[in-house]
């Protein structure tokens, strides 16, 4: 991912980001004292406390893929290490890779009853 024009900087605007897609059983929390975004109960998305960077759930594999192929947006802090997180500096979380990002996360977690209304919302079943 290269820098964008109008990268996300903060976790307000990333929260912006989240809220603004209109997906059902999404809310701002706090986890461990920090602001977070849940979806259907579970951490979904926040801003690290140990980094200025946004942490987005990612398989072991596929942070190592992001962070070889685009070390200067993707890395790890050690307090992550053991979980399946990467994180992503501010001011080069492309707007259009988070949205997909938080989207397909959602998609993954969410119910059935979910998937259909939301599919059907958008058009697609």
């Amino acid at each position: 991912m290269t820098a964008q024009a109008d990268p996300i900087r903060t976790y307000g605007e990333l929260k912006a980001l989240g809220l603004g897609l209109g997906l059902p059983e999404v809310v701002e929390t706090t986890a461990w004292g920090n602001p977070c975004l849940k979806a259907h109960g579970r951490m979904w998305v926040w801003w690290s406390p140990y980094a200025d960077a946004a942490v987005f759930p990612a398989s072991f594999d596929e942070r190592e893929m992001l962070m070889a192929a685009d070390p200067e947006t993707f890395f790890l802090h050690p307090h992550y290490l053991k979980h399946p997180y990467v994180l992503v500096r501010a001011g080069r979380i492309d707007r259009g890779w988070a949205t997909a990002r938080l989207i397909a996360q959602w998609r993954a977690a969410a119910p059935k009853r979910w998937l259909k209304a939301w599919d059907a919302a958008k058009g697609g079943a």
